[in-house]
């Protein structure tokens, strides 16, 4: 018997529950209710340029087909789509998933994230990203990852700054929107998980986030943990 056994039940796919938080709230994505605020979010005029460049899909300068791509988003079981809104206003401002969903394993991925240019370099972005892992580690899943391309340092600095550890990188991975990609591999581990989970609610604690800005970064609070 391989010395690694461990007594593993495979868990179930994930329930897309409402998560709270201080900043922000995910809720299963729904196109009557999201739409609207999302077009505006990551197509309007205040929107990130940046914002579609990595993903395999977009940017969507027609409604009827960015409707037509969230409505198959919205219904689809994995990827399991998550719509950010504000807490204070109501206001969507982002979209992720859980995906790539292999319960049998415990394991998936957090990923499809299109944050609105408000969202960024502020906690409503990191908070969209613990309650995305809370979710998964409490539903029982032992392994979250996070892919990106190799070339997007947007996305690797936010994988990092957040907890993820690099694993390595699978060269010529895939081709998206008619280049070669080759695939970044992070992972949080369920044993990682409540050092990270500590860090995050103390960086997120109001006594970390006066007006100012944050008292103490988030590798910090790692750091002493």
């Amino acid at each position: 018997m391989p010395t690694s056994a461990i007594d593993w039940k495979p868990v179930k796919p994930p329930v897309a529950t409402t998560m709270n938080g201080r900043y922000i709230r995910l809720e299963k994505l729904d196109p009557k209710r999201h739409g609207e605020d999302l077009w505006e979010a990551l197509q309007g005029p205040q929107s990130d340029a940046q914002l579609w460049d990595y993903l395999p899909y977009g940017p969507f300068n027609d409604l009827e087909l960015f409707y037509i791509w969230l409505d198959g988003y919205a219904i689809s079981n994995d990827p399991l789509g998550f719509c950010v809104v504000d807490q204070h206003t109501g206001k969507a401002e982002g979209i992720l998933s859980l995906m790539s969903i292999v319960p049998a394993h415990g394991r998936l991925e957090v990923g499809h994230v299109a944050f609105a240019a408000s969202m960024q370099r502020t906690p409503k972005g990191t908070e969209a990203i613990y309650l995305a892992l809370k979710l998964a580690f409490s539903q029982g899943y032992r392994r979250v990852e996070w892919k990106c391309d190799n070339a997007n340092k947007r996305s690797r600095r936010a994988a990092e700054r957040v907890g993820f550890s690099l694993e390595g990188v699978f060269r010529q991975h895939m081709m998206v929107k008619g280049h070669n990609r080759d695939t970044a591999y992070f992972s949080i581990t369920d044993s990682e998980w409540p050092a990270i989970e500590d860090a995050f609610e103390g960086w997120l604690a109001a006594d970390n986030q006066p007006a100012s800005g944050q008292v103490k970064s988030l590798e910090q609070f790692r750091a002493s943990a």
